[in-house]
């Protein structure tokens, strides 16, 4: 049977603070069974020491309060399931990130390694199934994620089979400004329909500085920093966005993460100097 109890008893049973327990108040987490009209005391039954201790370890794990709203307020155990497997699975991401971050920064201590090889490459155009969207630096890595999807569903619902690997655009003002304008593509052999976002586009071709990124996303700035080095030290840069093509680790790949990063450049020479694209390595 249920008891009523103060404040303070029902602190010492959940092992929440006065401070947290009037803070799930005013978040409407978790309200007293009763407030004294007069002094404000705050009196707990029995009967919610189970929702608070589900509460504490949720907010321990850092769940969002509109969440564990949603999750105290589910109808069913299917419903509740959901929220926290979403919330698992957040977590589990971020884990993910925060280790490929404290690899990266690892390795940024450490004696430098073998630097990146660098080549100058000429690229044709190429027609490809593509989404353009203007999207924030926050925001990009979900945007990626969804669109890349949604250009996969288009070719397969299409009948269609990608030419080659998938592809990213990214405009120097989305780094620059936080904000800016990214694509994503799918080359092919033959038009696709246009299906939602996903529409036909020419990749303009061109010259570029091409270095390959072996490993996590997390550590990607290692492989741009080279490459865009080796631009600038040779003044060499052209206008246009840079490019990324994923040679593995995308779309069901279970493969790591390969990216292949190319920087648009401009050969300066001499009239009738024909261009260097031999390999160089930075």
């Amino acid at each position: 049977m249920a008891s009523r109890v103060t404040i303070g008893e029902f602190s010492t049973m959940t092992r929440l603070s006065r401070k947290a327990l009037r803070h799930y108040h005013e978040l409407g987490l978790l309200e007293p069974a009763e407030v004294h009209p007069v002094s404000g005391y705050r009196y707990y039954d029995t009967a919610q020491v189970h929702v608070a201790r589900l509460i504490r370890r949720f907010r321990d794990l850092e769940m969002p309060v509109p969440d564990l709203k949603a999750y105290l307020a589910a109808p069913d155990d299917t419903a509740r399931s959901a929220i926290v497997s979403a919330h698992l699975d957040r977590m589990q991401a971020q884990l993910r990130q925060t280790q490929d971050a404290v690899a990266s920064l690892r390795a940024l201590l450490a004696p430098p390694a073998s630097a990146p090889r660098i080549d100058l490459r000429t690229v044709d155009a190429a027609p490809a199934v593509a989404i353009t969207e203007t999207v924030s630096v926050e925001g990009l890595i979900p945007w990626w994620q969804v669109a890349t999807r949604e250009l996969d569903d288009t070719l397969r619902g299409a009948g269609r089979v990608a030419a080659g690997p998938l592809g990213g655009l990214f405009a120097h003002a989305l780094f620059a400004d936080e904000r800016g304008e990214a694509t994503v593509w799918l080359p092919v052999s033959a038009r696709v329909p246009r299906s939602g976002r996903a529409r036909m586009a020419e990749i303009p071709g061109g010259l570029f500085a091409v270095a390959v990124h072996d490993g996590p996303d997390a550590r990607i700035d290692e492989t741009y920093a080279a490459l865009g080095t080796y631009v600038a030290e040779r003044g060499i840069g052209a206008d246009g966005p840079v490019r990324e093509r994923y040679l593995a680790g995308v779309l069901d790949d279970p493969a790591p993460l390969i990216t292949e990063i190319s920087w648009p450049v401009t050969v300066h020479r001499s009239a009738g100097e024909p261009a260097d694209l031999k390999g160089d390595r930075y």
